[in-house]
């Protein structure tokens, strides 16, 4: 039996949060000095059962083929709609289990699965292969608040 539980949820109301539910705020326990965390979360806005079944799409990369299986994408139409982001954090607040960030991808009240920290042992990859069609996108996070996504997507 498979059962999963919600720690929190994507707080999007007046900047960028995650708001930790109270069973367990313990969990943020020494992560001072984390500067990146990864977030799990799921995309319950798109949670039905047509979108489960979808499991290719025409062409959302300008770039791309004009059918891409939904493994080939960061599409939130997922057989199991699990998402995942990498967050900065502005600053925890421990008595009342808040993560501050300056962004995530997911709507306000998104439910949270897990949080992980961002070891750059683990999570980073020094030589990346792409397909051609990825070719122009950032080489990092940090470069990718300024990127113009509009010429990358057809949505």
């Amino acid at each position: 039996m498979m059962e999963l539980k919600l720690i929190g949820k994507i707080n999007n109301t007046h900047g960028f949060k995650i708001d930790i539910d109270e069973a367990y705020k313990e969990a943020l326990t020494a992560m001072d000095g984390f500067g990146h965390l990864i977030v799990l979360w799921w995309a319950n806005q798109m949670d039905n059962p047509d979108m489960r079944k979808i499991m290719a799409t025409e062409k959302p990369y300008k770039a791309g083929p004009d059918t891409i299986g939904i493994f080939a994408t960061r599409s939130s139409f997922r057989p199991n709609p699990i998402c995942i982001s990498v967050i900065d954090v502005k600053g925890i607040d421990y008595n009342r289990g808040i993560i501050y960030t300056s962004y995530i991808d997911a709507e306000d009240g998104t439910p949270v699965l897990d949080i992980k920290p961002y070891y750059p042992c683990s999570d980073v990859v020094r030589e990346t292969k792409l397909p051609e069609w990825c070719a122009g996108l950032p080489s990092c996070i940090e470069d990718s608040a300024n990127f113009d996504w509009s010429n990358y997507f057809n949505f």
